[in-house]
């Protein structure tokens, strides 16, 4: 499975995890079974497209029945999670910070959200948004204690870089960046970057173009 893993392109990956969120919400409505064209439908792919994808996994469907929702949320469960599930910390405590923090706790199983950081010291050494935040001096230490391989950043434009510094020089393997500002990480960190400003810009640009 970790070899499957491993030749997976990143943005399969994407999609298997956004094929698990709408299987989830089947789940909840009842549903059993699901088609490659309803998939398709709900993620604005073609059929074609979700099919290579689960193919890749090493599932196949039924004509008559299309996919077992349990057997495929399951499958796609051992190829993104980790056994042992995985801790993330969160390090800037802002508006942005908190709304993360609140949105994704209890979201999935092994995906856990466990401490916070912030250069303020009215948040340090304090619950916030339910979980513990500490000041950002104490990275090393607490991410240490934890086995902490990803971080979420949400800091100010003008420290995002020598927050992802410290963050690399802490040993987090994974950054997941909600700055403006772009960052250069070495080859051995893993580094996703997400700027609602460019989406706001390309949506606008569609719009316009119609």
């Amino acid at each position: 499975m970790k070899d499957k893993l491993s030749e997976l392109p990143g943005k399969t990956i994407e999609r298997l995890s956004q094929y698990r969120r709408i299987l989830y919400n089947s789940i909840r409505e009842g549903k059993t079974n699901i088609y490659s064209h309803e998939l398709a439908r709900m993620m604005n792919l073609t059929p074609v497209q979700v099919r290579r994808d689960l193919m890749l996994i090493g599932y196949s469907g039924s004509q008559s029945k299309g996919y077992v929702i349990k057997d495929l949320v399951s499958l796609i469960g051992k190829i993104i999670d980790s056994d042992q599930g995985q801790k993330v910390i969160i390090v800037g405590m802002g508006n942005l910070g908190r709304a993360i923090t609140s949105y994704f706790t209890g979201k999935r199983d092994k995906l856990t959200i466990v401490a916070a950081f912030d250069n303020d010291p009215q948040k340090a050494d304090r619950v916030v948004a339910g979980i513990p935040c500490h000041h950002i001096n104490d990275v090393r230490q607490v991410v240490e204690k934890e086995g902490v391989q990803i971080a979420i950043l949400t800091v100010s434009p003008e420290a995002t870089h020598q927050v992802a510094k410290i963050l690399m020089e802490a040993g987090l393997k994974g950054i997941l960046n909600y700055t403006s500002v772009p960052l250069t990480v070495p080859d051995d960190i893993f580094l996703e970057e997400y700027d609602i400003v460019t989406s706001l810009e390309k949506l606008a640009y569609l719009v316009k173009s119609k």
